[in-house]
């Protein structure tokens, strides 16, 4: 009977964990939404934390070199102006980056933005490695984020992790770091936003 019990209990852990979201945006769809930001390049970690326990809830990963995209592994930002291709989020504009920080943003979680300026190469070794991830389970965003943080120069101090809020405290260490928080006293508005146009 207790086998049976622990065979159960893994079976219901796994189908929890629900499998990754296939998504692939067309090449045009991709190409038209391409969005190249002005400013120098950068490495963004947003890190969504409980306001009542203080634990991480999800890590992303913005990238800005020869363009602008969020990794955002098994989240449920979406957004029919920004297309998708296996968690990454092209099209991310200044007004795009304001929505996906709302959209977390609520009553019961914080959003925290860490930027580090990098080299054009090493942004650009990141932009390859997010695209090149394939598409992530639930329940895995701290593991995929580190892993590629870990993959490039300078960032080997980032442990690898699924808990987002280790990955935020070891990323906050680096030289040059600069972070803000972002609340809002809004209730959940997941389903609302994206209905709102960029």
């Amino acid at each position: 009977m207790v086998r049976l019990l622990a065979a159960l209990s893994l079976i219901i852990s796994l189908v929890g964990c629900g499998g990754a979201d296939n998504i692939w945006a067309s090449d045009q769809a991709v190409s038209n939404a391409v969005y190249r930001h002005d400013g120098p390049p950068t490495l963004t970690l947003f890190t969504v934390i409980s306001k009542s326990s203080g634990s991480g809830a999800h890590s992303a990963l913005m990238v800005n070199g020869s363009q602008r995209v969020i990794f955002d592994p098994a989240g449920t930002f979406k957004h029919p102006n920004l297309p998708e291709r296996y968690d990454v989020k092209y099209g991310m504009t200044d007004k795009a980056v304001d929505f996906y920080i709302d959209y977390h943003a609520r009553i019961t979680y914080d959003v925290v933005r860490q930027d580090i300026v990098v080299s054009p190469q090493v942004a650009e070794q990141a932009l390859r490695a997010v695209q090149q991830y394939g598409a992530v389970p639930k329940a895995h965003c701290g593991q995929s984020v580190s892993a590629i943080l870990r993959s490039l120069p300078g960032f080997g101090s980032v442990p690898q992790t699924y808990f987002p809020k280790k990955i935020m405290d070891a990323f906050g260490e680096l030289p040059g770091v600069r972070a803000q928080t972002f609340s809002d006293n809004d209730p959940h508005k997941g389903g609302k936003i994206v209905t709102q146009g960029l």
